[in-house]
């Protein structure tokens, strides 16, 4: 009986080794889930601003094309 027990607490003790070692990966996992989501935040707002900035240099080529082709009538 005391040997069953002693593996029993054995086996308890492992178990109790392993949720805890399976508590630390998920808060591991969730801090690195909050940072990911951050950068990804980050990244799609950096790529929102770039696609206004080509926007906005598109509009200023076409701009000066017409103007170009207003001269060439002109001329």
């Amino acid at each position: 009986n005391n040997d069953k027990q002693g593996i029993q607490e054995q086996d308890l003790r492992a178990l109790e080794l392993r949720v805890e070692e399976l508590i630390r990966a998920c808060t591991h996992l969730k801090d690195e889930n909050k940072t990911l989501r951050a950068r990804e935040q980050e990244l799609v707002t950096e790529l929102d601003q770039v696609a206004a900035k080509n926007d906005q240099a598109k509009q200023r080529v076409e701009d000066m094309i017409a103007r170009l082709k207003r001269l060439e009538d002109d001329a």
